[in-house]
């Protein structure tokens, strides 16, 4: 009987505390929900209280044995005029509001047109004497991909990429095939000649005849163009990778190959997950080196990977594959990454590698030595 009324005093007791509307060990919940709800609400009703979005910018002109001591003032300056001017152009894209692939394609296509790079107008020879361009995009939001190889008349090869990405069922367009889908698509064709410049030709002759130094006479009306340039081991690539404000990763590559190469012969640069790789779970890469080893070791994509599987920083990534896998299978070169917060990593098992960078404090950063 005893224990039939504390039972029924329990209940009695419980129900009191319900109707008294005291919550039991719940203080916290309830406000906290609420916090929660507020902070939603305050993120989606404009931009007071909010922080703007990460975004920042990185763009590589290729690595190699770049030393100080061989390069002019007047060459040192003309390179660091145009990574500035490529890499303030993609900035300012994502500055204004603007897409991580459009910051991409535009820095791209600015050292496409600089005879400085390998890639576009300052493409180097193949054996045969003639080029053969070869280039990639990646969006990280969907993971969509275009690339091209061998193409011998496009001015930019990066934007026939994007419309391959973005205009095509195909990711790897090749050749007269590539050059085809170029005409259907409006872009115009350049004569072979438009591509050679003293510069490359002079390697070329070098290469074959195995000498070690040369020098470009000067044209007029081309200041770029007539500089002399370092005996130099320099694998010419070009690349940038962004993130904009919407969260959204891209990277780009775009390359004239190997100096006295192969005709037909095919770098890491148009293959997805060796030169180029994005995504935004994780971050956008772009690689400059030994292309044979870049495809052997899917470098862009390692560096992914390692962030996503094993929890890495984009530098620590970066470093491992750059620093220790790549070297330990004998490869050289480089790599930028940016990863899904705006952090940017740039090494490189190279004496140089032409770069620059604009990160969160808007100033743009142009290197090119170790040091």
């Amino acid at each position: 009987m005893r224990a039939t009324i504390q039972k029924v005093s329990g209940f009695l007791f419980i129900a009191a505390i319900l109707i008294s509307g005291v919550p039991l060990r719940a203080k916290d919940g309830p406000a906290k929900e609420q916090a929660g709800k507020g902070a939603m609400s305050n993120q989606s009703s404009g931009t007071a209280g909010r922080a703007a979005p990460p975004f920042g910018f990185a763009i590589h002109g290729g690595a190699g044995t770049i030393l100080k001591k061989d390069m002019t003032p007047e060459l040192e300056e003309a390179y660091r005029v145009k990574l500035r001017e490529a890499v303030v152009a993609g900035y300012d894209i994502l500055k204004n509001g603007g897409s991580s692939l459009d910051a991409v394609e535009a820095a791209i296509r600015i050292m496409e047109d600089s005879p400085l790079f390998n890639a576009g107008k300052g493409s180097v020879l193949t054996s045969a004497g003639t080029v053969e361009l070869d280039a990639s995009i990646m969006d990280g939001k969907t993971l969509k991909a275009g690339a091209v190889a061998d193409l011998q008349h496009i001015k930019n090869p990066i934007s026939l990429a994007r419309l391959v990405m973005e205009q095509s069922p195909h990711v790897l367009l090749i050749g007269r095939g590539a050059e085809a889908f170029a005409k259907e698509r409006g872009i115009a064709q350049v004569p072979q000649e438009y591509f050679f410049t003293d510069r490359r030709l002079k390697e070329l002759e070098r290469e074959k005849a195995k000498v070690k130094s040369q020098t470009a006479p000067p044209k007029p009306g081309n200041r770029e163009q007539g500089l002399t340039v370092p005996d130099e081991r320099k694998y010419g690539t070009v690349g940038a990778v962004a993130l904009d404000k919407e969260g959204n990763l891209a990277a780009g590559t775009s390359t004239g190959g190997k100096t006295n190469k192969r005709v037909g012969r095919v770098g890491d640069s148009p293959i997805i997950g060796a030169g180029n790789y994005a995504n935004n779970r994780t971050c956008a890469v772009s690689g400059t080196g030994d292309g044979e080893y870049f495809i052997r070791l899917l470098v862009a994509y390692d560096v992914s990977a390692l962030m996503d599987y094993k929890g890495m920083t984009v530098g620590e990534a970066a470093r491992t594959v750059v620093m220790e896998k790549l070297k330990q299978l004998g490869g050289e070169g480089g790599l930028i990454a940016i990863d899904k917060n705006g952090t940017i990593a740039m090494p490189f098992n190279t004496p140089g590698m032409y770069r620059a960078y604009i990160a969160a404090d808007g100033k743009p950063v142009v290197e090119i030595y170790r040091d």
